[in-house]
C-alpha cells in the first residue's frame, strides 16, 4: 500500500503526466516527424534529453537524504560513478572478439596493458542479469558501510559533508590508477551492444531515453513512498531536532542507514543509464565537484519537493550544454553567478517560488467572495 500512495497525490499525479507527455512527444516527434522539419527532434537531442533524465534521477537521490534526513551528501557522484563502471563493465565484455586486439575475454585495456588473465572481480559481468544486480548492490552495499560507520559515530552536519566529499576523492584517486582494472584514467569506452541491441543505432538510443523516463517516474514514486510514509515523518523529525527524536526513542541511526542506501542504488541506477548513452565512463565522474553540482541542481530546483529537485538537474545541465556550446570559458562564472543568485534571491529555489505563486492564488478573493460595493452601501 506505501508504494501505490504516491499515485493518489495530486503533484505526483502532475509530475508523472508532465514526464509521460514530454516523453511520449519527443518519440513521435523523432520518429513521425521528418529530418529538416523544425519541430524534428534528431537522436543527438534525444541522447542529451537522456542523459539530462539520469541526472534527474541522481537529483532526486541527493533530495532524498538532503531535503528529507538533512544529510548534505558530497559523495552521491560516487554512487553514480559505481552504478556506471558496473553498466560499464557488462558493456565491455559484450564486445568479446570484437576489440581491437581479439582476445574474447580480456578487454582491449587489460590486453594492452598485459594483463594475462581477467580479474575476479570482473567475473559474472558477462551475464546482463548480473550486471544490471550490480549497478544496483554495489552503490547499496558501499552506502551500508558508510553509512553505518558514520551514522553509528553519529557523526553529523558539516563534519558527515567533508567525509562524503573525502570518500569520492579517494574513488577517484583510486579508479585512476591502472592496476586496478578499470582502464586507469582512459575508463571504459567503445561500447557496441546492450542487450544484443547496436548501441549507435537511433532506436536503442530512443529506447534508452524512454528507459530513462521510466526509471525517473519509478524512482521519483519510490521516493514520494518513502517521504509520505510514518519513516518520512521520523526522517524529518531526524532533520529538524535529531537529538530530540533519539530522546522519544527513535533508533536514529537505523532510519538515516536506509534512507541513505536506497538513495546510493538510486544514484547507481542513474549512472547505469547513463554510461550507455554517453559511452564513457571514467574517473572524472568521481570529481568531488561533480557531486557538488548535484547539490546545485537540488538547491535551485528547491530543497525537500522531489519535483523540484528534476527541474534543478534539467535547467542547469540546459544551460550548461547552451554556455559550453557558445561560451565554453564562462560556464563556470555562470555557475557560481547561479548559486550566488539561488542563495540571495531564491532560497527555497524554483519550487518555493512556484509554491508561493500558487499561495497567493488561492488566497486572492474570487470573483463571487468580492463584497458588491452598492449592496454593502
Amino acid at each position: 500500500m506505501w508504494l501505490t500512495r504516491p499515485f493518489n497525490e495530486r503533484s505526483t499525479q502532475i509530475f508523472l503526466l508532465i514526464l509521460t507527455v514530454a516523453v511520449i512527444a519527443v518519440t513521435v516527434l523523432h520518429l513521425a516527424v521528418p529530418a529538416g522539419h523544425p519541430l524534428y527532434v534528431s537522436g543527438y537531442t534525444v541522447g542529451l534529453l537522456g542523459k539530462y533524465l539520469t541526472y534527474a534521477l541522481l537529483a532526486v537521490a541527493v533530495d532524498l537524504v538532503w531535503g528529507y534526513l538533512g544529510i548534505l551528501s558530497l559523495g552521491h557522484g560516487a554512487f553514480f560513478a559505481i552504478g556506471g563502471y558496473a553498466m560499464g563493465m557488462y558493456l565491455m565484455r559484450q564486445i568479446g572478439d570484437r576489440g581491437t586486439y581479439g582476445d574474447p575475454i580480456l578487454p582491449d585495456f587489460m590486453v594492452f596493458l598485459n594483463w594475462d588473465s581477467l580479474p575476479w572481480y570482473w567475473y559474472g559481468f558477462d551475464m546482463a542479469w548480473f550486471a544490471f544486480a550490480m549497478v544496483l548492490i554495489a552503490p547499496g552495499l558501499l552506502a551500508l558501510v558508510f553509512g553505518w560507520l558514520a551514522f553509528r559515530s553519529r557523526v553529523t552536519g558539516v563534519y558527515l559533508s567533508i567525509i562524503t566529499q573525502a570518500m569520492t576523492f579517494a574513488l577517484m584517486l583510486a579508479f585512476f590508477r591502472n592496476e586496478m582494472g578499470f582502464g586507469g584514467n582512459n575508463g571504459l569506452t567503445d561500447f557496441r551492444e546492450l542487450l544484443g541491441f547496436d548501441l549507435r543505432s537511433e532506436a536503442t538510443r530512443l529506447g534508452l531515453f524512454i528507459a530513462s523516463g521510466v526509471a525517473l517516474a519509478l524512482g521519483y514514486v519510490v521516493c514520494r513512498s518513502i517521504v509520505g510514509s510514518k519513516l518520512g515523518r521520523v526522517c524529518v523529525a531526524t532533520r529538524d531536532a535529531e537529538a530530540r527524536t533519539r530522546f522519544l526513542g527513535y533508533r536514529v541511526e537505523r532510519f538515516q542507514l536506509f534512507v541513505f542506501v536506497v538513495s546510493a542504488m538510486l544514484a547507481g541506477g542513474a549512472g547505469a543509464l547513463y554510461v550507455p548513452q554517453v559511452g564513457i565512463i571514467n574517473p572524472s565522474e568521481f570529481d568531488p565537484i561533480f557531486s557538488i553540482e548535484v547539490v546545485l541542481w537540488v538547491a535551485l530546483g528547491g530543497r525537500a519537493s522531489l519535483y523540484g529537485a528534476v527541474i534543478g538537474a534539467v535547467l542547469v545541465n540546459y544551460a550548461k550544454t547552451v554556455f559550453t556550446g557558445v561560451m565554453p570559458d564562462a560556464w563556470l562564472f555562470a555557475l557560481g553567478g547561479l548559486f550566488v543568485f539561488v542563495t540571495v534571491f531564491l532560497p527555497k529555489g524554483v519550487a518555493g517560488l512556484l509554491g508561493h505563486l500558487k499561495r497567493r492564488r488561492d488566497d486572492e478573493p474570487t470573483a463571487s467572495e468580492t463584497p458588491d460595493k452598492e449592496a454593502t452601501a
